[in-house]
């Protein structure tokens, strides 16, 4: 299945995804960044993978980088998009567009610790679990249908920083064998209902 990857940073899952995309078949069309300094850039063309960038801060609104976006992800006709990192919020007429086909990674056990900073924030609220949500895009920030989770322990001497890292073993694991999933035409999304093989998530 073709798919676009969208990134905003150092593409750590990019990279997941780059390893593992024969197993899952998964042919990546293209990467793009709204940041252009985004070290996943570099990941994508060391895998000769095409490349842009669509600086948001070139657009005067969110509805105009989403139609810019919009433009050139259509170019590729993907089956799949999928966001890695992308750290935009989408307006609705662009999530409405490519439901049921567009996947986010969350670094949180959704519902808890939408937005940003999830791994300081489940320490602070004392968790003794914390974890990675994969689900699909809506309009709702980090609140489509959740597909998928994995948990680890939050330690007593945890820092968000080592949380961080624990949870992004779980991230590089878990994201690749869900966009498989979907490449396999198991896993789709009727009625804001995730189904896998048929049956309900």
């Amino acid at each position: 299945m073709k798919g676009v990857v969208l990134i905003s940073g150092s593409g750590s899952n990019l990279q997941s995804i780059i390893d593992n995309a024969n197993d899952i078949n998964l042919d990546i069309e293209a990467v793009i960044s709204n940041k252009e300094a985004a070290y996943g850039l570099e990941r994508a063309k060391k895998a000769n993978i095409t490349t842009h960038t669509l600086d948001h801060k070139q657009f005067s609104s969110r509805e105009a980088f989403d139609q810019n976006l919009s433009q050139l992800i259509d170019q590729y006709n993907p089956g799949v998009i999928i966001l890695a990192g992308f750290m935009r919020i989408l307006t609705e007429e662009f999530t409405q567009k490519y439901t049921g086909k567009m996947l986010n990674i969350h670094p949180s056990l959704l519902p808890k610790f939408q937005g940003l900073n999830t791994h300081q924030r489940a320490i602070d609220a004392k968790e003794t679990e914390h974890g990675v949500t994969i689900h699909f895009v809506t309009a709702e920030l980090d609140g489509g249908p959740i597909i998928a989770q994995s948990q680890i322990k939050v330690l007593e001497d945890d820092s968000a920083e080592s949380l961080a890292k624990r949870v992004l073993i779980e991230e590089h694991k878990l994201f690749p064998k869900v966009i498989h999933w979907f490449t396999q035409n198991q896993l789709k999304l009727n009625d804001n209902k995730v189904t896998l093989d048929g049956k309900l998530m």
